[in-house]
């Protein structure tokens, strides 16, 4: 195994035990699981992160970064995300 500049021993795959895999690989499947909860329970996020996309596409800004810290800290994104939520409850 190549030494690689600034690395510490252990922290690669190649490296670990089966026993360490498969707690690695067990680990991973119950935080996607965990996420996928949290996000089917949490539409905001959907919508705070569609939001953003369809501003981006419409205006495509030179500098992304700055449009997003715009985007996300604009006082009145809370109260679109609200209405939003009470318009798809409407439609339900």
């Amino acid at each position: 195994m190549a030494n690689l500049p600034g690395a510490i021993k252990g922290l690669y795959p190649e490296t670990l035990s089966p026993e360490q895999l498969e707690k690695l690989r067990g680990f991973k499947i119950q935080t996607r699981i965990t996420n996928e909860k949290y996000l089917r329970t949490h539409k905001e996020v959907a919508l705070l992160i569609s939001g953003f996309f369809r501003e981006m596409f419409l205006k495509r800004p030179e500098d992304i970064q700055e449009f997003a810290a715009d985007y996300f800290t604009d006082p009145r994104l809370p109260n679109k995300i609200h209405m939003q939520l009470i318009k798809e409850k409407k439609a339900a």
